[in-house]
């Protein structure tokens, strides 16, 4: 009897885990992978795939601190502040107001020190999924010495909605390294 209620807390609880878990988005790096990948891009790819996990999907903003903040990141969009604490700080921000903003990676491609990312972003979870919603994202990384050292980003709006958002925050300019 014992060890039927024991079976039954813990699926209780795995069930209760999930179901907090399920509302994150997680990246497959596995599937995304490449054959062609040298041993050092995959290093470089799973180095780019723990932060963006824990950055924009988790919002696991201490972690990014603590494993991340370096002062050599370069950040070339020009709507948010430079270095990892300035864009820890624009998303701790973001996310209060949409605590549901993810990441959804589609695309992987690495080219040596280089790592892209292809991704569908939305703020609301019954937006995930349809491409007619939130924003299509490419951002590149560059990665020097294991340590994410630049980053660019190209972002379309894919709805009336994102596109307004753009176009009001899309002026303000938050650091001076220009965009190539």
């Amino acid at each position: 009897m014992w060890k039927a209620i024991t079976s039954f807390i813990f699926l209780l609880v795995s069930t209760t885990a999930y179901a907090q878990n399920a509302d994150k988005l997680t990246i497959d790096l596995h599937s995304l992978q490449k054959p062609n990948w040298t041993e050092q891009e995959v290093k470089n790819a799973e180095l780019i795939t723990d932060f963006v996990q824990n950055l924009m999907n988790n919002h696991n903003f201490d972690y990014i601190l603590e494993h991340y903040n370096d002062s050599a990141y370069v950040q070339h969009n020009r709507n948010l502040p430079d270095k990892v604490t300035g864009l820890v700080s624009f998303l701790e921000e973001f996310v209060e107001e949409y605590p549901d903003y993810t990441y959804d990676v589609k695309h992987i491609y690495v080219d040596g020190d280089y790592v892209i990312f292809h991704s569908h972003a939305t703020l609301n979870k019954e937006d995930r999924g349809n491409d007619q919603k939130g924003m299509n994202i490419i951002d590149t990384w560059r990665i020097e010495e294991g340590r994410i050292v630049e980053h660019w980003d190209s972002i379309q709006a894919l709805d009336f909605s994102m596109r307004f958002y753009s176009l009001i925050s899309g002026g303000d300019i938050a650091n001076s390294n220009g965009v190539f």
